[in-house]
């Protein structure tokens, strides 16, 4: 099949910068996400007829409306398509990123705890993740937003590297910890300023993004472990996601392992099914990955 070709054309970003428009990066969204090369072609024809690509379009739109032509061929792939609002919807209090941060660390082989207050040198400070592995001691700070525009600045970087140097002068002090590295992280569902990228850098501060590291950032850690947020799935509301996220329902995994959660939170048996076979089919895509 020949290359699909169109006229360049700019878009308007979330940010409200214009840019222009690369079709690749849609594809590869879309691919990512697992859908097949046929259906990926069935999108992209169904937006260029719904003249969705043209010049002052915004991407928000034109990735909204992707999502719900791919809807239509498969809940499954568009749960996993709408990754990046799935996260935004984690809120509106920051817990639930911090389960999700915990868990997918706790795949990657780390014994994890959150929430936990730890004495430092001078003062005590509340630790969103600490993550150990071998000789790994890892110091998170989760900062979640609900804004896919938003990007935490250098002030931040700041603060969690002040309250880390705190917290290893006293676990350098230590006898289980003493000889371990010890590494402050930053961890984001949006993305960082390039003044705070290049300050954590320069200070040996560790970030995770959507995007950052490059090839290791969130969308590819949730990739590779297939720990989707319950966020992900077409087939609850945005009650039905506030309900679960209270009762400590972060991922679709819980779903797919146990039905009966769904119906102790009230969910008929009709529509509790319904979500299950979605995050049951997400659950499989990963495994069979």
């Amino acid at each position: 099949m020949a290359a699909y070709t169109m006229v360049p054309f700019d878009v308007i970003k979330a940010s409200g910068e214009r840019e222009p428009f690369d079709l690749s990066k849609l594809k590869n969204s879309l691919r990512n996400a697992g859908a097949q090369p046929t259906a990926i072609n069935s999108v992209i024809n169904d937006l260029e007829k719904r003249e969705l690509f043209r010049d002052g379009m915004s991407t928000k739109k034109i990735y909204r409306e992707a999502y719900r032509i791919l809807k239509q061929k498969s809940a499954r792939v568009a749960g996993r398509y709408k990754l990046k609002e799935a996260l935004l919807d984690l809120g509106p209090s920051g817990y639930p990123f911090e389960i999700l941060i915990s868990e997918l660390f706790r795949k990657l082989g780390y014994n994890t705890e959150v929430g936990q207050v730890v004495k430092g040198k001078c003062v005590s400070h509340e630790v969103d993740v600490i993550a150990i592995r071998d000789n790994e001691h890892l110091m998170m700070e989760c900062k979640f937003h609900n804004r896919q525009n938003h990007r935490c600045n250098v002030t931040i970087p700041l603060y969690v590297r002040s309250r880390f140097l705190d917290l290893k002068s006293a676990w350098i002090k230590q006898e289980e910890l003493k000889h371990k590295n010890h590494s402050g992280w930053v961890v984001t569902n949006t993305r960082f300023t390039t003044d705070a990228t290049n300050y954590s850098k320069c200070m040996g501060l560790k970030l995770l993004s959507w995007s950052y590291p490059k090839n290791n950032g969130l969308k590819d850690l949730i990739g590779r472990t297939g720990l989707h947020p319950i966020t992900c799935l077409s087939t609850i509301d945005k009650s039905e996601k506030q309900l679960l996220l209270k009762n400590d329902i972060v991922l679709a995994k819980q779903v797919c392992e146990d039905m009966n959660k769904l119906l102790r939170l009230g969910i008929d048996k009709v529509h509790a099914e319904r979500i299950h076979n979605e995050a049951t089919e997400i659950c499989n895509h990963n495994m069979e990955k």
